[in-house]
């Protein structure tokens, strides 16, 4: 049978409240009585109850973080972080991906709400503003990160996605390219409009006119990627450079310039706006904008802990991490006059 707090009392000496106390490591236990407690419940073997205790102090020691997925750096990085964070903190983190379905985040947020955890981090889907503010009202703690969450009352942290984009592109007119070309994400998401922001913006300083039929907008897959690279090569004048903001369709990308065998950065110059472990192992390593999960993540911890310890009340700030620029051997300048492009050789029929 499991030790019980009881038997750990008995074997100590002591009262339940008083094993109870030595265990919580309350401040009124004399430091020889939580020592007896302590070895008493290590000889046996006691494990706490965690569901009883939340149901008596409305505390779990549970924090939940909800990401779309653990394939791209940045939510790995993300996760990764907030469990080393959590540990030192002497909190357990659970992690749910969704895939970016609302509806499986919503579900997620109530398990948090019924099990009586903590504080959660949401990395999400955008949605679900109501819950985010019900766990708020219930005295959880909740950070949202990657993008902007319409009505929510949370503290959010996420990249400065306009300023990646910019970026990148100032970068590319840098090098003298003037044909760039875009893959990025959906215009009804934060980081696909934030991203064609920086890029328009950029563009329109330097007095190039941005061509429509160079940029691909489209869903967060390498399906989406692979059909965008396809397209944007058979444009009767193909672009010296392609900005790929779209994280996950850069798993599209790449298969298809290296099976139409273009040389990169001398056909084609390429920069992504989120690292990737796998980038710098590219041939040659791919120049990237650094959004800095891990730093964002870290900045979603402190916020955390703030409403975690009472020292700061929730509220809607929004903290933008500035991105910097990784830059690498896939870009260089073009090698072609405007008009005659080195990459018309690998149109698609």
């Amino acid at each position: 049978m499991p030790a019980t707090l009881s038997s750990v009392a008995a074997a100590a000496g002591v009262s339940t409240s008083t094993a109870s106390r030595a265990l919580s490591g309350h401040p009124s236990v004399l430091p020889d009585t939580r020592a007896r407690v302590l070895a008493a419940a290590e000889a046996l073997q006691y494990q706490p109850n965690r569901m009883a205790s939340a149901l008596r102090t409305n505390r779990s020691g549970l924090l939940g973080l909800v990401v779309n997925s653990l394939r791209t750096a940045t939510f790995h990085d993300i996760a990764q972080t907030l469990q080393v964070w959590a540990g030192e903190q002497g909190y357990q983190v659970l992690v749910c991906t969704t895939g970016g379905d609302p509806e499986r985040e919503a579900a997620f947020l109530q398990t948090v709400r019924a099990h009586s955890f903590d504080g959660v981090v949401v990395a999400g889907s955008g949605a679900n503003g109501d819950l985010v503010n019900r766990l708020l009202d219930e005295g959880r703690a909740v950070v949202t990160m990657n993008c902007e969450v319409p009505g929510s009352r949370a503290p959010s942290v996420m990249a400065d996605y306009e300023a990646a984009s910019r970026l990148a592109a100032e970068h590319l007119l840098a090098l003298g390219h003037t044909r760039i070309a875009a893959i990025e994400g959906p215009a009804d998401v934060t980081s696909g409009r934030a991203h064609h922001a920086g890029l328009t913006g950029a563009l329109a300083a330097a007095g190039v006119a941005l061509d429509p039929a160079l940029v691909q907008r489209g869903s967060f897959d390498w399906f989406f990627g692979r059909d965008a690279a396809q397209t944007l090569l058979a444009v009767p004048e193909p672009p010296t450079a392609l900005l790929v903001s779209n994280h996950e369709a850069s798993f599209g990308v790449l298969p298809v310039l290296a099976d139409r065998g273009l040389r990169v950065p001398e056909d084609l110059s390429l920069i992504c706006t989120e690292e990737e472990p796998f980038f710098t192992w590219w041939s040659p390593p791919l120049t990237t904008v650094d959004n800095r999960a891990a730093d964002q993540a870290r900045r979603a911890a402190e916020l955390l802990l703030g409403q975690l310890a009472g020292a700061d009340e929730p509220g809607a700030q929004a903290e933008l991490v500035t991105p910097r620029l990784v830059q690498r051997g896939s870009t260089g300048p073009p090698r072609t006059r405007p008009g005659r492009p080195a990459a018309a050789r690998h149109r698609v029929s």
